[in-house]
């Protein structure tokens, strides 16, 4: 069966012929994309979308979760690094960097990660992360499997990137690239829009969609060759976080826990973080914006804000949980959007108001879907400096005076 016969297939299986519609105006460069793109594309969340509600799904009954506090792990570190060390050095712990965003919040073109922080000499955002890591491989002795997962927009760029800085000193034959899968824009009867003649309407499946990608790319097998057992994942964005923290992953081992999240105290009680709970009785984040002044209100048997502690975005997961919950699919979070499309005369239209859907999983369900979490208290200056905008709060700006602070020279 060619390509065009497989495409067609999946197409009609989903009730998309509609994107062959100028096929035959195509050269065949274009033809070759928009194939590929078919091939690529997860449809399956059109069929998902009727079982789910078109609004953010209610939530369950949320309590606190208590975290290990600084003072637990400082006392039980040597027991928590040694369990770690031991973990990394038998190869048991990989690191997935979460790095398909770009920089168009920052003023640049470019994929985030090639943000240049420096000051008095380049120092990209990418080079902090590997180096970040690399104080754990040298503490170790053990090369770390370094998963960077890249999107359709930036993954030549930063497969490039890489390969022009020799990877910042890591060892290349340890660095593994994977493109994040791509979900189809809809109308709202979930008819895919096209962006143009040969090209669908796509965004990336959202944060949550990391595995999933992972496994359908081919670098999940090399993963379990390698005979990786706990995934540490994290974003692109903050600067200053411990990549596979020896101290972090013994906790979550010892603890026997399914996962684990790096959180922060948070700075004020209405701070716009995700913070760390339990819902109907299992682990879960509730977002800052679901937050009732109750909750707010609440204090713990110490007298402590009982929702104190947000999520940084830096997760352990334990691979074969993951492996487990990954046919059991995810909340699918439906996102009404201005979506630009071509009109049935092949008219770009650029709406100025919502007009469909786009569809992603986010970490935190997958957070939900397993039995236990352990939320693992870190020290706010030492480990948290989101770059997120230019100047302002979790800014460049910030975050350069925290590296300071933390005696890294920029």
């Amino acid at each position: 069966m060619t390509t065009y016969e497989k495409a067609y297939e999946k197409l009609k299986t989903y009730g998309q012929l509609h994107v062959l519609q100028y096929y035959e105006e195509l050269s065949g460069e274009q033809k070759e994309a928009l194939l590929a793109q078919i091939m690529a594309t997860d449809f399956s969340v059109l069929t998902s979308r009727d079982k789910e509600e078109k609004k953010q799904p209610g939530r369950g009954q949320i309590a606190p979760l208590a975290a290990m506090e600084l003072e637990e792990s400082g006392a039980r570190k040597e027991e928590f690094e040694r369990l770690g060390l031991e973990a990394i050095r038998a190869g048991k712990v990989g690191a997935v960097l979460l790095a398909g965003g770009m920089g168009t919040r920052l003023g640049s073109e470019d994929p985030k990660g090639m943000y240049d922080i420096g000051l008095t000499r380049p120092v990209y955002i990418f080079e902090r992360i590997i180096r970040n890591a690399l104080d754990v491989v040298e503490q170790s002795g053990a090369w770390i499997p370094f998963f960077v997962m890249t999107s359709d927009k930036n993954h030549e760029a930063t497969v490039q990137f890489f390969r022009d800085h020799a990877c910042f000193g890591y060892r290349e034959e340890y660095v593994f690239f994977f493109r994040q899968e791509m979900a189809p824009a809809s109308d709202y009867d979930g008819r895919v829009y096209m962006e143009e003649k040969g090209k669908i309407s796509t965004s990336p499946n959202g944060n949550g969609g990391w595995f999933v990608s992972m496994e359908r790319s081919g670098v999940g097998e090399k993963m379990r060759t390698l005979g990786v057992e706990w995934l540490n994942v994290f974003a692109v964005d903050n600067v200053l976080q411990r990549i596979a923290d020896p101290c972090f992953v013994g906790a979550v081992i010892a603890e026997n826990k399914a996962s684990g999240s790096k959180v922060v105290r948070k700075a004020a009680p209405d701070e716009k973080v995700g913070v760390m709970c339990l819902e109907d009785g299992r682990p879960s984040i509730v977002e800052y914006y679901e937050l009732t002044r109750g909750m707010m209100e609440a204090k713990d048997e110490k007298g402590e804000p009982a929702y104190n502690f947000g999520a940084i975005l830096n997760y352990l997961f334990r691979v074969r949980d993951l492996e487990a919950i990954m046919n059991n699919h995810l909340p699918l979070h439906v996102v009404e959007k201005k979506i630009p499309h071509l009109d049935e005369k092949g008219n770009l239209i650029r709406p100025e108001e919502p007009n469909g859907y786009k569809y992603e999983q986010l970490v935190l369900d997958m957070v939900h879907e397993l039995d236990s979490c352990l939320p693992y208290e870190v020290v706010r200056e030492k480990e948290f400096a989101p770059i997120k905008n230019k100047t302002g709060v979790d800014s460049v700006e910030s975050a350069r005076a925290l590296l300071a602070k933390n005696g890294i020279e920029l």
